[in-house]
């Protein structure tokens, strides 16, 4: 069926289309998600062409109808931007401080040989308290949130969060969840302990160097030990490199034999690992890492904490940006308890004719996530998002 053609007279810039548009039957021009350009159209005028083609319609200014992206089953969503806007901005400052407050955490003890149990366990308790009524919300900031200059404090926080998204979801107590929160912020507390040249190195260690690193999980327990810390906090700073086949360290425990909080550490640390940047590093996109999880080569991770991790997050981690089955591009920012595969989507650069932005439950019958996008494009749509959020 031929494609309807578009004067070039009537293209209007900064006007978006709800289908490509192609130069003719091969050559594509713009994607939906691309607007029309001032540019693009004296170019196109000056190479003589008159016309364009698509299926798709004009949404000036980016506005579409809720209409265009239903199919059976898909449940369009409206969020009031402004309402979200507020809340990333509450939560991206919160995250702030408490990066800030956990790099005083560890330059406190390097500093003073001091850790103050009581006001550590007080901060942990608002992280759970801001996990409880904002995880989604964390979950895109942790996505976005770049990195501090100190690896260990970067690494300490992020695995934190994910550690108490993932005790919220096995249902842990109160008092236990701020245990795991704590034991997560000092789990590398014995890395201090080592020359730092180890642990901040901006490449690859040797063999030799690697080994040294291996001492990190007694060091921290002494650590804790002698601080008086509770039994299961110091023994999960000892563990969290143990694996349930028996292939980790220092001990080579295995299966039960392994604490709860080191099992949901481990799993926290190892997403973090894979997904966070490094210098020598590039990192990678959430749903990569959340493939390398799921594949669990060698039965390393606690099955129970990885189904956790997949249902907190979804296969595509909230945060994480998509292509979806209509060509649009999207951002996943909440998950569908039902389906990990099917999370909830903010489409990128459209709304509805009153400005609201468009929040779609993607569906096997309707609008799906086609890909995720590649470590390139979606940088790309970061850089974009924060650019749009600038102030004039």
């Amino acid at each position: 069926m031929a494609m309807n053609s578009v004067p070039l007279k009537d293209l209007i810039s900064d006007s978006y289309f709800s289908e490509p548009v192609f130069l003719d039957d091969k050559y594509i021009l713009l994607s939906p998600e691309t607007p029309v350009t001032t540019a693009l159209v004296n170019r196109l005028a000056e190479w003589e062409f008159r016309q364009v083609l698509t299926d798709g319609s004009v949404m000036s200014d980016a506005i579409m109808d809720e209409s265009e992206l239903e199919g059976e089953e898909t449940k369009p969503l409206t969020s009031q931007s402004a309402d979200d806007r507020e809340n990333m901005g509450k939560v991206s400052l919160f995250y702030e401080q408490f990066l800030r407050y956990v790099d005083s955490v560890y330059t406190r003890y390097v500093t003073k040989n001091e850790i103050l149990i009581k006001e550590l366990s007080d901060k942990i308790k608002g992280l759970c308290d801001t996990v409880a009524d904002n995880k989604r919300y964390i979950l895109r900031v942790l996505s976005s949130a770049a990195a501090s200059s100190n690896y260990l404090v970067n690494h300490s926080v992020r695995s934190t969060v994910l550690a108490v998204v993932l005790g919220s979801h096995l249902k842990l107590p109160p008092h236990r969840l701020i245990e795991l929160g704590v034991a997560c912020v000092l789990h590398e507390i014995g890395m201090v302990r080592l020359p730092p040249q180890l642990y901040m190195a901006g490449r690859q260690l040797t063999p030799a160097e690697r080994k040294s690193i291996t001492a990190h999980p007694i060091l921290g327990y002494n650590i804790l030990k002698e601080k008086q810390f509770p039994l299961s906090i110091s023994l999960a700073a000892l563990e969290h490199h143990e694996r349930m086949n028996g292939s980790g360290y220092p001990r080579s425990l295995s299966g039960d034999k392994i604490s709860v909080y080191a099992r949901i550490i481990a799993v926290a640390c190892s997403y973090d690992a894979v997904t966070a940047a490094r210098p020598f590093r590039e990192a990678k996109e959430g749903y990569e890492g959340m493939v390398d999880l799921l594949k669990n080569e060698g039965k390393q991770y606690d099955d129970t904490v990885i189904k956790a991790l997949v249902y907190s997050l979804s296969v595509y981690p909230i945060g994480s940006y998509v292509l979806l089955s209509n060509g649009k591009s999207a951002q996943v920012v909440d998950v569908n308890p039902e389906n990990p595969r099917l999370p909830v989507v903010l489409i990128l650069g459209t709304r509805t004719p009153d400005g609201k932005e468009i929040v779609l439950q993607t569906s096997e019958q309707g609008t799906r996530i086609a890909r995720p996008m590649t470590h390139k494009e979606a940088e790309q749509l970061r850089q974009a998002s924060k650019q749009a959020v600038k102030p004039a």
